[in-house]
Formats: structure tokens, sequence, C-alpha cells
């Protein structure tokens, strides 16, 4: 440790003096989040190999869902949030300390699928909204099977499985399924916690981590779930037709293709000096674009104390330059560097 972080550390914990201090009574400096699942397999990656390399900081996060993540972070009962949906502006003005919202990483999600001797499914653009309606039902409907000749589609009924908890990845996917699909839109709509149709070929699981379980263990079943997890699990996933009218399959090019389409917008968070990192990504245009694609944002207090504030922007500041270098291989998309740039000026103001 430093000797000037080892005096403001003594300072802190009451001006005792350097001799009677014992490494014992340093305090370390914890942070606490918790929040979205989406990048929960990246962030235990970052925030183990932060705390490795800090001694005496150690950072933890638990990944149960944007919206219990945002909550905890209002009720101020953790020290940072993870949340694919970023924060509404109600939910920001509930911030006692204020907020500084922070695009970390981006990812797509896919559609993973369960069907005996199916290698590759490709899923047309009024098809995957209408399943996730509820109105189509049947594995070989005529729709379905048009865009996949020749493979053998069971005359199965499809067995859905979505959130069951209050999910960023959810209002992201939901958000999608509105831009494109009217009928999804007036019937569902985007929320991070939608009702779904009533029907028993609706199934619920929590976290993507439940989800991917749930398809694997489940035949004739389709989820929705972050690219990472589909990677790391080795679970087969549709091809898209995106806005272009092109197939295309989740990765990394495709990904980037997406995520370059994006524009931040121009002011700050409403009553706030925080400029607003929020975009979305609803329906990217483009012949190479994955359609699903989005940032995931850490959330932190714009005020704090001190010694966690430095941590904190310590914490940022490594996962825009070493943490970057692992997002590919985990199947999340790095940050373009004129992005990183903004998150590094705007993660100044957490103080």
């Amino acid at each position: 440790m430093r000797i000037s972080s080892l005096l403001k550390t003594i300072a802190i914990a009451g001006g005792l003096s350097v001799a009677a201090v014992s490494p014992a009574a340093l305090a370390d400096v914890k942070l606490m989040g918790s929040g979205a699942s989406f990048p929960a397999p990246i962030y235990a990656k970052w925030f183990k190999d932060f705390s490795s390399a800090n001694k005496g900081v150690r950072v933890d996060y638990q990944s149960k869902g944007s919206g219990a993540g945002i909550q905890d972070f209002v009720n101020q009962v953790v020290d940072f949030a993870g949340s694919d949906a970023a924060m509404s502006d109600e939910e920001t003005a509930q911030a006692k300390n204020g907020v500084v919202l922070l695009p970390m990483t981006a990812g797509e999600i896919v559609l993973t699928y369960n069907l005996k001797g199916v290698d590759e499914l490709k899923l047309p653009r009024d098809v995957y909204p209408a399943i996730f309606s509820g109105e189509i039902t049947k594995w070989n409907d005529p729709k379905i099977a048009a865009a996949n000749p020749g493979v053998e589609l069971p005359d199965q009924e499809i067995t859905v499985v979505v959130r069951s908890d209050s999910s960023g990845t959810t209002y992201v996917f939901t958000g999608h399924l509105a831009e494109i699909s009217e009928s999804f839109k007036t019937s569902i709509g985007q929320e991070k916690s939608p009702q779904w149709p009533k029907s028993t070929k609706f199934v619920k699981a929590p976290k993507n981590d439940g989800v991917t379980a749930t398809v694997k263990q489940t035949p004739g079943s389709i989820g929705y779930i972050e690219y990472g997890f589909a990677k790391l699990t080795k679970a087969p996933t549709a091809v898209l037709e995106n806005q272009a009218g092109t197939f295309v399959a989740a990765g990394a090019e495709t990904g980037a293709a997406a995520l370059a389409t994006a524009e931040f917008p121009a002011g700050n968070l409403p009553g706030s000096n925080v400029p607003d990192l929020r975009a979305w990504i609803m329906d990217p245009a483009g012949d190479d674009a994955y359609p699903i694609v989005s940032y995931t944002w850490l959330l932190f207090p714009e005020t704090q104390d001190a010694e966690k504030a430095k941590v904190a922007r310590d914490l940022v500041e490594y996962v825009l330059t070493e943490g970057q270098k692992s997002a590919d291989s985990m199947g999340y998309i790095p940050l373009p560097a004129n992005v990183v740039e903004k998150v590094r000026e705007v993660s100044a103001l957490i103080q």
C-alpha cells in the first residue's frame, strides 16, 4: 500500500499515528453491487481480477436481475448496480445521491432452442415476435417451414421460456419485438416484467442461466438469453432476419455492426449535470447487423464515501482498459473507442 493511501486510511480510521497502526487495523474497501444477469459472467471475471490486482479492495456482485438491482440501488443497500435497462427518468429521480449511468459492455440477445436434429434454424422477422406473443404455436408452422427448406421440423407445440424476474434482458428483447411487430406492441409491449400470454406452453425461469437450463431440459422449447451464456454453454441459437432482410447469426462482427448505429443523447440526465449515456438500438439497420443488441450499464451514486468513490473510478478505468480485452472471448462486444472516452469522462463525476 502506498504511504499516501496508508495515511489517508489512518486519518479516516480516527487519526491514529503511523506507529500505532498494525496492518490488521487498516479497513478494506469493499464495493457491493447487484443487478443484471446478462453481464454477470464477464462482471465476475472483471471484479475478481480487479480485486486481485488491488490489495485491500474487494468488489462483489450478486446477479439477481436488472429490476432488483435498480431497487437495491434506489434503496441504498448496494454501492452500485448493474442494469441492461439503464434507469428510467422516474427511477433516476428516486436516487437520493444522484446517479452516474455508464455503459460498460454490450451484448446480443439470442434465441436458443431445443429441437432434436435441427442444427440450424432460421426465424424470419415476422415469425419470432409471433412465437413470443403466442400467435405461432407449432414448430412446423408454414412460415417457419418456408424459411427452413429441407429441415425436418416436428409437428410439436412450441414451449416458450421467458424470464420470471424483473429483467433488463427482457426489457431490451421486448423493446425489439415491439419495434418490429405492431401486434406484439399492442398485446404485450416493452416491459421488464411483461404480461406474457396465459398458456401452459409459456414457462418462466429466473435469470439468463435459468432460461438456458430450462430450454436445455425441455424438448421443443425456445427462449431468449444473452449470447455469452449461449457461447459458454454451447447452446444452439437461431439465425434471425434483420431489418435489411438478411438472415444473420450472432457474433462479434454482426454485433459490432449493430452497435455502430447507436447514438447517445445530447443532454444530461433529467435534473442533473451528469451527461445522459442511455442509448438504445431497437432495430439496427445494415446488411450485417445482428437485430437484437444492447449496451449494459453500471450505476454508481454521484456522491458517496470518498474512499469508495475512488475505488469506483479505478474500477471503471480498469474495465475500460484491461477489461475490454476479454469481452469478445466471453461473448460480449468491446466498447468502441469513442464510447470508451465518453465513459471515462463521465466517470470522473463519481465523487
